[in-house]
């Protein structure tokens, strides 16, 4: 049997019942906590108003909310995002994986035909025409962000649209058959000439630096954005869905991306000291503070309210919410990172890390 409780939320600030101007919720503002709550069943009807959605307890803003069996203190606030990095075994499926892991390695068959391959894909001959902009490595990584940027960020402004043109399904495939190859490119570009250009300094024989870098890498991977983590949605073997995510990393800063993005290029540029890796940094940093503000406004407009109410208590620079006060972490805040997506992050990127000089001796086999 349910269980009814009684919290506090602001996303309807009203004032004592005893005032004659208090607010009434919309009914956009009446959805958000039934839309974003999964464990919500219903919202009892006041017992005083019929016209007022929410009950109401004189000298007390609550709400009483059937959870089911959840027990929540009066003193937590109910979610309006959703529960980022959740999987459960119970809920997937074989097929589905079936689907993802056939997908995949089309994907990856038809990228290496198209793309990659010099001799029947079009990467090679893509490097060269944006090479012809400049004879400097420095300008020729710049375009290559840009050209990416533009193009990632342009499709993802176009999402809401697209979306209603052709299904979400198809517009992933569309989304990621354009940015994919230019990310490669970009990658490959970096990967082939981040010892050229001029050396600005060297730092590598200072004690405690590569340790420090390394760690700083390992991070940033925990910054990936939680949207990462639906990899069945990546593969649009699920219908994918734009997340208002809101647990997780996502308490420390709203724009998790971002923030890894400029730990790794902080310490990729740190490691290697050169023109490079500068023009890199600034091209991908700038990339994805551009990334956030468009974020956020498509959030906006996708959530509405729901996403205000996840703004007010989140912030851009990791910690600030919290150390101002505006994000409350519960007691047992370290639960949502034992997670199979974290646990995979972390098998992954030590994995990585032992296999880095592969890695490197691999990368001198791409000639683009």
């Amino acid at each position: 049997m349910a269980t009814s409780i009684f919290l506090s939320h602001p996303l309807f600030p009203f004032p004592p019942l005893s005032s004659k101007h208090h607010k009434i919720p919309t009914p956009k503002q009446t959805s958000a906590i039934l839309a974003y709550h999964p464990t919500i069943k219903y919202i009892k009807k006041p017992f005083f108003n019929s016209h007022f959605p929410f009950p109401y307890k004189p000298r007390k803003e609550i709400w009483s909310i059937s959870v089911g069996r959840t027990q929540i203190d009066d003193k937590d606030e109910i979610l309006v995002g959703e529960d980022s990095a959740e999987f459960q075994l119970s809920k997937q499926k074989i097929s589905s994986w079936v689907y993802f892991t056939g997908i995949l390695g089309v994907v990856l068959y038809v990228l290496n035909v198209i793309w990659i391959d010099n001799s029947t894909g079009f990467g090679k001959s893509f490097i060269d025409a944006v090479s012809t902009i400049s004879d400097s490595h420095e300008i020729v990584m710049l375009s290559l962000t840009l050209i990416f940027s533009i193009v990632h960020s342009g499709l993802a402004s176009l999402r809401d649209k697209g979306e209603e043109l052709i299904g979400e399904r198809a517009f992933r495939v569309v989304f990621a058959g354009i940015s994919l190859p230019l990310a490669v490119s970009t990658i490959v570009y970096f990967i082939n000439h981040r010892y050229d250009g001029v050396q600005l300094w060297q730092l590598q024989s200072i004690a405690g630096l590569h340790e420090l870098v390394w760690f700083s890498n390992f991070i940033s991977f925990f910054f990936l954005y939680p949207s990462t983590f639906n990899l069945l949605e990546v593969a649009a073997v699920d219908k994918p869905k734009m997340h208002l995510w809101e647990t997780g990393i996502m308490r420390i800063t709203r724009h998790p991306q971002m923030v890894g993005q400029v730990i790794w290029c902080l310490a990729h540029t740190l490691w290697i000291g050169n023109s490079v890796a500068v023009a890199a940094s600034v091209g991908l940093i700038g990339h994805h503070l551009f990334g956030a503000w468009n974020g956020d406004r498509r959030l906006a407009i996708r959530h509405g309210e729901a996403f205000e109410v996840v703004k007010n208590r989140t912030s851009v620079i990791p910690f600030a919410a919290i150390l101002d006060g505006r994000q409350k972490l519960p007691e047992d805040y370290y639960k949502e990172f034992f997670r199979l997506p974290y646990v995979s992050i972390t098998a992954l990127t030590l994995g990585a890390y032992f296999l880095h000089p592969i890695m490197q001796a691999a990368s001198y086999r791409l000639h683009w």
